[in-house]
């Protein structure tokens, strides 16, 4: 934040006619006790009102809002023998980025504790939540009508529409934000007058007008067209990462990349990126030498997206990911999913952030619903590799992929998971799977017949898939 910046901030704070719920002013008062309470208060009252932000500001006297000066130094300041910044900071839950500005107000020092609402429940200190009432900080429990509709606002409050960055100026959007290549993947002209673009930007949700030519960057504009994540300190861990490893575990890591684009601007340019680390095979058409991929970049197209659009982002410190190893690649995002893995085939994705896929299937980088992961699936299919297998793990959702392996060298699990794919795929293009045409997808031989109808058995025991009628020699997944 520039001095210009602290400046408007806090000249606008206390033009407010009295502290509010969002808002607290002190002077020189800092008990640790206090300012941990009065941090969970005012990301609560920030959250309830619907406020981008929301301050402790020391330096103001408390009935007139008049610029007096603190002699608060929050850098310096310790509760026991710790820091108070990283003291608070692990007494807070869920974890919340405050961030601490100092500077010169009409010539008299003034500390802003910038505080973000609370996101998705409530912020606790030491286990206890609290809420603003006047201008006195009370536990939240006292007073359930608040508490009630709190909790009624995070059902209702999508994380496209929170606020990366608050109160810029007109010249840092334009910065800030890739408008050009906005204009370019929405397929319009670039208006020839900065109205014209930040028009388009507000119509769009990316940004939000304040007054005083002032704008708010939304969530949802910053971590699709932002030139570099890292301007927005809250949005930075959400880059994508893509790693690559020496072997077939994560021991030695032989180069990491980390992503700095929005997701709509750099998507491209990661995929491009992720398909030149991967090995190549040799193949021979009509005498003809060619290189291929060990994985169709439709499917690493298709599972980025996936990634990129479905993560939860009320986890902090985890983005998306892609890591690289010889024998697979495996791509995974913050969050579970909202469906079971084994209905991803069929059933159209639910997204906890459909402003965000929305805009990304406009700009053609994800495919329609429902379509993606059966474009993985068949292309697995054509090349030849093991089924890809999607999991939950932790607090995150995988999708790997696997590397050319014979039917041999599959253990039951992948053998098991192809079959009920195949079926899955065969019955979204009108067909049903047999024992040829699982045969087929394994590469087994027609006089090894009994090895399908054994994995078939496996299946429909396992509860995958169930034949299409009784005693039909035609089988279909489980759901249909």
């Amino acid at each position: 934040m520039t001095p210009e910046e602290f400046n408007h901030l806090v000249h606008s704070l206390v033009a407010l006619p009295r502290e509010t719920e969002w808002v607290e002013f002190k002077v020189n008062k800092a008990d640790p006790q206090e300012i941990g309470e009065n941090v969970s208060a005012v990301s609560n009252g920030a959250a309830l009102h619907r406020q981008p932000m929301g301050y402790v500001v020391w330096g103001i006297e408390d009935e007139h809002h008049a610029v007096v000066g603190t002699t608060f130094q929050p850098r310096s300041a310790k509760k026991g023998n710790e820091e108070l910044e990283n003291w608070l900071s692990h007494s807070l839950e869920p974890a919340i980025d405050v961030r601490i500005h100092e500077g010169q107000v009409d010539d008299r020092p003034v500390v802003v504790f910038e505080i973000p609402p609370a996101t998705h429940m409530p912020v606790r200190f030491f286990g206890r939540e609290y809420l603003r009432v006047g201008s006195y900080t009370k536990p939240l429990t006292n007073h359930p009508e608040k508490e009630r509709a709190l909790w009624a606002l995070f059902s209702e409050l999508p994380f496209e529409i929170g606020i990366a960055a608050g109160g810029v100026s007109s010249d840092d959007v334009l910065a800030l934000v890739d408008y050009p290549e906005y204009f370019r993947l929405a397929d319009q002209p670039l208006p020839d007058n900065r109205g014209a673009i930040l028009a388009k930007l507000v119509a769009e949700k990316i940004i939000n007008p304040r007054p005083g030519d002032r704008y708010d960057i939304t969530n949802v504009g910053a971590i699709l067209f932002a030139r570099n994540l890292r301007g927005f300190d809250r949005l930075a861990r959400k880059a994508l990462r893509v790693i690559i490893y020496k072997g077939d575990n994560r021991v030695e890591t032989l180069r990491e990349q980390p992503g700095s684009k929005g997701y709509a601007i750099g998507f491209e340019g990661a995929v491009g990126y992720i398909n030149d680390q991967l090995p190549q095979n040799e193949e021979v058409k009509q005498a003809l030498r060619s290189e291929v991929r060990m994985y169709p970049e439709i499917a690493i197209r298709e599972l980025v997206a996936n990634a990129l659009i479905h993560q939860d982002f009320n986890v902090t410190g985890a983005g998306p990911m892609v890591e690289i190893f010889t024998n697979r690649m495996e791509i995974s995002n913050p969050g579970v999913p909202l469906i079971d893995t084994l209905r991803f085939i069929d059933e159209p994705p639910r997204s906890r952030n459909e402003a965000l896929a929305k805009l990304m299937r406009r700009m053609n980088i994800c495919e329609e619903r429902g379509s993606g992961i059966d474009k993985v699936i068949f292309a697995v299919e054509a090349f030849q590799l093991p089924a890809p297998d999607f999991r939950v793990a932790g607090a995150s959702t995988v999708a790997v992929l696997l590397g050319p392996r014979g039917f041999a060298d599959m253990d039951r699990a992948e053998r098991l998971r192809a079959c009920y794919q195949h079926a899955c795929l065969q019955y979204v293009s009108g067909k049903r799977m047999t024992n040829a045409s699982l045969r087929e997808r394994l590469g087994i031989k027609e006089s090894n017949y009994p090895q399908a109808s054994r994995i078939i058995r496996d299946a429909i025991d396992g509860g995958l898939v169930r034949p299409h009628g009784e005693g039909s020699a035609n089988y279909v997944p489980f759901w249909a």
